[in-house]
């Protein structure tokens, strides 16, 4: 899974968003910190699911869209963070713009996994 451009990406960007979260407020630390790391580091968890069961088409495109969830569930953390006044507008762009090419990644894949799919 190391070799698909889509996880490297997803890792890279929820590493940044770790290291962002780190200046959120205390009192966010079960909430929005929480969940914001759990739903960026859930997209590699399901790319690399994904990768693990491209003998079945099904159940590839079935995890790649629970990646592609979590993509936008993470997107809408980080508007929360902005609005909160936990992010600046620089840096929230920044990783908007990052999770916008992940989950454009993500659907061309769902949408053509036959260039994924182990046949043997």
């Amino acid at each position: 899974m190391e070799n698909l451009i889509v996880y490297n990406k997803a890792y890279s960007v929820a590493m940044e968003v770790f290291e962002v979260s780190r200046s959120f407020p205390k009192e966010e630390i079960y909430s929005l910190t929480d969940q914001i790391r759990r739903s960026s580091r859930s997209i590699c968890a399901n790319i690399g699911e994904a990768y693990r069961k491209r003998k079945y088409p099904k159940n590839f495109i079935s995890k790649l869209t629970d990646a592609d969830g979590e993509c936008t569930e993470t997107l809408v953390h980080l508007s929360f963070a902005k609005d909160c006044g936990y992010l600046n507008e620089t840096k929230y762009l920044d990783l908007r713009s990052k999770y916008l090419e992940v989950g454009k990644m993500l659907g061309s894949i769902i949408n053509k996994p036959e260039n994924f799919i182990v046949t043997n």
